[in-house]
């Protein structure tokens, strides 16, 4: 348990450190109104601090930084969240006003406000598959040969794809195909649909559609389900701007990981709802033990449909992010409201 004088004098280290990204003395603590101490007692404090955990001394005669558990101990005790100010206030709100038809185009434009208002890398993760579900299917002839297959699912997604027709269907055929698609399947998960076209839908086909094995084949293609829709990235090269990582190899190591889409997805999938802040080694990759993710989850009627993510040093302006990333993820909730009722 910290003293009051240990709490103080750790926020203040902190704090500056986060500003500066400097190690932190003792004569520049002594500085500051709010402290109080003299230099001497709050070396003490220090040596203290840093055989209990809580700050490391990068060289011996520099002054100390946050580790980890100092990190942790400020997010869960010391913090104090920032107000957001009226520009960024406007950022935020933007995107809840300006008409926007696809759940892709809210997505995008959240991670970038974020990642330009924080210069971190933000990470958001779209509608979870299990709660999107078909809302319809349509298909446009292009030639004899080929159509374009039209999916959009209740969160406003709109994918085209193109398929090869099977030789020898009829254009009154294709008709019943899409009839058929979209009296089985509409309100249908996608993780679903797959098995419900080999089955009622298989069945139907088989009744009314002629070369119905080789129109499934297609239909499965067309019906693939891709995570990678879901996934959103913006300010990947903020990494760059920040003094920790002129090592040109970490750098690598990061964004390479920023490429990997299943790892990001396995990473950001199942996190509890409200904000987590996950500090330097607490993350369970070596490439980002040097980095702090913190997310929100966004939700509508209390079932949790995606996760909104920063990643950046762990000298990170914690209370600005965590006070954006609750705006951010309310109006998130605001929004998908929207597009689910």
């Amino acid at each position: 348990m910290l003293t009051e004088r240990q709490r103080m004098i750790l926020h203040a280290i902190v704090d500056d450190y986060i500003r500066s990204a400097e190690p932190v003395g003792s004569r520049s603590i002594s500085k500051r109104g709010d402290v109080g101490y003299s230099p001497a007692t709050i070396r003490n404090e220090m040596a203290d601090l840093e055989e209990l955990g809580f700050l490391e001394q990068p060289h011996t005669s520099a002054g100390r930084i946050p580790s980890t558990k100092g990190y942790r101990y400020y997010v869960d005790h010391l913090i104090k969240l920032n107000e957001v100010d009226d520009h960024e206030l406007g950022m935020v709100r933007s995107f809840v006003t300006e008409k926007m038809n696809q759940m892709e185009q809210v997505i995008q434009h959240a991670a970038m406000i974020l990642s330009n208002l924080t210069n971190y890398t933000s990470i958001l993760l779209g509608p979870e598959t299990l709660s999107t579900s078909l809302k319809h299917f349509g298909l446009v002839p292009l030639d004899q040969h080929s159509a374009v297959a039209i999916i959009v699912t209740n969160t406003g997604h709109v994918e085209n794809r193109t398929i090869t027709i099977p030789a020898g269907l009829k254009m009154e055929d294709m008709e019943k195909v899409v009839n058929i698609l979209n009296t089985k399947l509409v309100g249908v998960p996608l993780v679903r649909l797959r098995s419900k076209l080999y089955t009622e839908v298989g069945q139907e086909l088989e009744r009314y559609v002629d070369h119905y094995e080789q129109v499934l084949q297609v239909l499965d293609d067309a019906l693939q389900n891709e995570d990678e829709h879901r996934l959103f990235l913006s300010g990947t090269t903020n990494m760059l701007t920040q003094p920790e990582f002129k090592d040109v190899d970490k750098v690598k190591t990061i964004l390479d990981l920023l490429e990997e889409t299943p790892t990001i997805l396995k990473m950001f999938s199942g996190i509890p709802a409200g904000i987590q802040v996950r500090i330097g080694t607490e993350n369970d990759h070596k490439a980002i033990s040097d980095c702090s993710i913190i997310t929100a989850t966004y939700s509508v009627d209390g079932q949790s449909l995606g996760t909104i993510g920063i990643l950046g040093p762990t000298r990170m302006e914690y209370g600005k992010v965590i006070s954006l990333l609750d705006l951010i993820s309310k109006d998130m909730t605001v929004l998908l409201g929207r597009w689910y009722k």
